[in-house]
């Protein structure tokens, strides 16, 4: 799989002056009165999801394979200065110099506070396997101290490109000898009508350095939700559908001595599911098992890794009928939580495979060119789209065509009443229940 990077920067103290001052601008800047994780969550594309894409305007872009940040650029404007942190999804932030951001409209001056969603990539140069950190801007919540949230995506999208991107782009390129090395690559991701998501898997995904993990869709109508937003659709094959949980290992008893477990052995390897929180700590159930073959755990034995207590993104294989790692998710302070377990299991079940995506295109694109005939799109949409429309008719099964055959044992379905609560701290080597799985620790 690609390499994922590193969330360059130094890092804010936790709970520091610093930290507190920053999350309280930054809740102000966005209109909300808590100083979490602002970032909006996308759900998992289902086959209801199509009858949506014909009703409403949605762009999409590909999914990229990298890590989720938020770009702050906060603005000193008495002293001009300029500062720039990073703020990932555990909500922590850290610093990075060397940019500065002209003004859109006076480009001797600074721009003012601005919030862009986005996430950092490894481009890697095919012709010399160079890599380059690079950052690809797709939306944006607050712009030279502006709140847009609350404009559709298609505004947001505007001001990305216009006030933030091109005024720095030409900065780059006018004073390109004067300038530091910046400390990564800014890139605004392409944007695509989304019934030409035949361009994309054609002439863009193909053509892209880093690793891909599906399409986004975006509802072009709807403002800028905080926290999960329904009108954000994640697509993958039904078969490339992941899950984050957390790793638990439990290991056999140690050979003449009982009490002790034996870390050479081969452990249990638990599927925790993530609960929320309770009293300030996250709270997991048991889940299911994580599949590992023999060969599998010798080698994790030799990596030196810790696996045990870390987040880990899962597939459902469906020859095996068996949960597979796929990496690790650091940059993830909890696993899914169970209710969005339980979609994105739905949408491994009743999910939609490409060819029955492909298939819908020419409905989508007449649904949306009637739209716009009867008037109900004040203007044309920002974005020109970077291909020819879908010319999937006839080419792709007709919509209502069969997925594929599905696995030979489901993946469980909802966990709610799988298990009882579990013990404080079980995910732990040294606490927990004596016994789990049949096997004492």
């Amino acid at each position: 799989m690609p390499r994922i990077p590193d969330i360059p920067g130094q890092l804010v103290q936790r709970g520091s002056e610093q930290e507190l001052w920053l999350k309280r601008r930054v809740a102000t800047l966005c209109h909300l009165d808590y100083d979490r994780f602002p970032g909006s969550q996308p759900i998992s594309f289902a086959s209801g999801h199509l009858n949506r894409l014909e009703k409403q305007d949605f762009w999409v872009c590909e999914k990229s394979d990298g890590v989720r940040v938020l770009f702050f650029l906060q603005t000193d404007l008495p002293s001009s200065t300029q500062m720039v942190y990073l703020i990932d999804r555990h909500n922590t932030y850290r610093e990075i110099g060397g940019f500065w951001f002209p003004h859109h409209e006076r480009r001797d001056q600074p721009l003012r506070d601005t919030i862009i969603d986005g996430e950092l990539v490894i481009d890697v140069d095919p012709a010399t396997n160079e890599e380059t950190l690079r950052y690809l801007a797709f939306d944006c919540l607050v712009v030279d101290s502006q709140h847009v949230m609350s404009r559709p995506l298609d505004k947001r999208y505007g001001r990305l490109r216009d006030w933030f991107y091109r005024p720095y782009s030409a900065m780059l390129h006018s004073q390109a000898n004067m300038l530091p090395p910046q400390p990564f690559s800014i890139k605004v991701k392409d944007i695509n009508f989304s019934y030409t998501i035949d361009h994309v898997f054609q002439a863009i995904i193909p053509l892209l350095q880093h690793g891909n993990d599906g399409l986004i869709y975006t509802c072009v109508e709807t403002p800028y939700t905080p926290g999960t937003d329904e009108n954000i659709f994640k697509w993958k094959p039904p078969s490339e559908n992941s899950i984050d949980f957390k790793l638990v290992l439990r290991f056999p008893p140690l050979k003449g001595a009982p009490s002790q477990p034996d870390f050479q052995a081969k452990p249990f390897f638990g599927l925790h599911v993530y609960c929320g929180d309770e009293r300030g700590q996250a709270r997991y159930e048991p889940y299911d098992e994580l599949y590992v073959t023999d060969a599998e755990w010798e080698q994790m034995k030799l990596s030196g890794d810790q696996y045990d207590d870390r987040i880990v993104e899962v597939h459902w294989d469906s020859v095996s009928s068996h949960w597979r790692m796929m990496r690790f998710r650091d940059d993830k302070p909890n696993g899914n939580y169970k209710t969005v377990v339980g979609k994105i299991i739905q949408s491994i079940v009743d999910g939609v495979e490409k060819d029955s995506l492909l298939g819908r295109c020419p409905v989508i694109r007449t649904a949306w060119k009637e739209r716009m005939n009867r008037g109900s799109q004040a203007q044309q949409p920002l974005p020109t789209p970077t291909g020819p429309p879908s010319s999937a008719g006839g080419s792709y099964p007709a919509h209502g065509s069969s997925n594929g055959p599905l696995p030979t044992r489901l993946p469980p379905g909802d966990c709610t009443f799988r298990y009882g609560a579990i013990a404080t701290s079980p995910w732990s080597k040294v606490s927990g229940p004596i016994t789990f799985a049949g096997m004492r620790r």
